[in-house]
């Protein structure tokens, strides 16, 4: 065992590790029999244990030294599993119905022991694929998005709060600078990393590197995640990071979270269902065109931020008068004002969520790490396809994001794109 007291797990240690855990024992009615152990770390990052049991069940997750799809050559700080750790209660807390309760966190051993999401949920990206629809999606993470966002911003702090949690999260800074290289930097210059689906996408991943206005706005949206603690976002809020039923929903793997502009969580979802909606065509045949698909996603885009929109104003309207010093009631003291306010506030909070929902489209068609929603595409030819209708669209969005008045806008350009 390491000096550190971290030991990465096997299926043998870990059945030892819980039966001297009483958390995580308890759990499963101290029985351990008839345990099923599955490891089902399919991510890029971590090891992930499914541990079920006939009086109960857990996930385990393990923050290993270094990315794993990588490998050793690739160090990484194993000490984010106290950010995920601490993010899923501080979301649990602030959005219990859509967050998974953590059961057991060990710092020594980078682990953490949380409800396992049973089936029939399955991770979101994966029911875009199949071509499924989740009627409350969008009202569900639309929820989630709002409480978290609102109630760790200044809106609803204190500065003296606020600072003292960016003080914390700033220890995150590993996988921050992940986040800064894999969507800000890499995809824009050579990169040994990089890849595409060549060499059909050759020339359009050397146009992004030879973009200016491109790289200029990329510049811009980096500072501003870089410098902007605006709230305590998950960091990696994309389709893989959701579970799904038709009527539930709960959001994992906040390990990247850092206080940060908004628009970066929001834009991550929005963005990863526009990916979704590229790909379609490339997952349509003679029995389902997909279309009819298409305009449920096109719809869920446009529910998911309208939604946002309104449940996070009537928190604002809720806690006006609360302990927030942003924006203080005896400056902000009347009903025009305010409302002058919050239309600034919210339009330069949709612009952000364009931008940044641009970059990580970009990222995931020339960057380091793709989606199955294209890479499941088995024809490269039709794959390459969907991408370059993904690329180009992310990069007008990003170009002209304060064009843009309405998320509607924003779904008629999509349609237009492929009409």
């Amino acid at each position: 065992m390491a000096s550190d007291g971290f030991r990465p797990l096997d299926e043998k240690y870990l059945l030892e590790y819980i039966k001297s855990t009483p958390d995580l024992a308890e759990k499963l009615g101290n029985r351990f029999d008839d345990l099923q152990i599955k490891e089902v770390g399919d991510g890029n990052l971590n090891f992930v244990y499914i541990v079920v049991g006939p009086a109960g069940s857990f996930v385990i997750k393990q923050a290993l030294p270094y990315i794993r799809c990588i490998g050793e050559s690739w160090p990484m700080a194993k000490e984010r599993a106290y950010f995920e750790a601490r993010t899923l209660r501080e979301h649990r807390r602030l959005c219990p119905d859509h967050t998974p309760e953590v059961y057991h966190f060990d710092h020594k051993m980078c682990l953490i022991g949380m409800r396992y999401i049973e089936p029939p949920h399955i991770i979101l990206r994966k029911g875009l694929i199949a071509g499924n629809e989740y009627p409350l999606l969008a009202e569900h993470i639309s929820d989630y998005m709002a409480k978290t966002l609102f109630f760790t911003s200044l809106l609803y702090l204190t500065t003296t709060e606020h600072k003292r949690a960016v003080a914390e999260f700033c220890g995150n800074v590993e996988l921050c600078r992940l986040t800064e290289q894999v969507i800000f930097s890499d995809p824009y210059k050579v990169s040994q990393y990089n890849h595409w689906t060549s060499p059909y996408l050759d020339s359009d991943a050397e146009a992004v590197r030879q973009d200016n206005t491109l790289k200029l706005e990329v510049a811009e949206l980096k500072s501003k995640f870089c410098e902007r603690t605006q709230a305590l976002i998950h960091g990696d809020l994309h389709t893989g990071s959701v579970m799904v039923t038709s009527n539930s929903t709960q959001v994992i793997d906040p390990e990247f979270a850092f206080y940060a502009p908004m628009g970066f969580d929001i834009g991550a979802f929005i963005g990863n269902l526009i990916l979704a909606y590229f790909a379609q065509d490339g997952h349509a045949n003679e029995g389902n065109d997909r279309k009819a698909y298409k305009l449920w996603i096109l719809k869920t885009i446009e529910e998911t931020w309208n939604l946002f929109h309104k449940k996070f104003t009537a928190l604002w309207d809720e806690h006006k008068d609360g302990p927030g010093e942003v924006y203080l009631p005896e400056i902000y003291n009347n009903a025009e004002l305010q409302l002058l306010v919050k239309q600034k506030y919210m339009k330069d909070l949709f612009h952000d969520s364009l931008g940044y929902g641009a970059a990580k489209m970009i990222r995931r068609i020339v960057g380091v790490a793709h989606v199955e929603d294209f890479e499941s595409i088995t024809e490269p030819e039709k794959r390459a396809t969907c991408e370059r209708q993904a690329l180009n669209f992310a990069k007008t969005l990003l170009k002209e994001r304060r064009k843009f008045e309405s998320i509607s806008e924003v779904t008629s350009a999509m349609q237009q794109l492929q009409s």
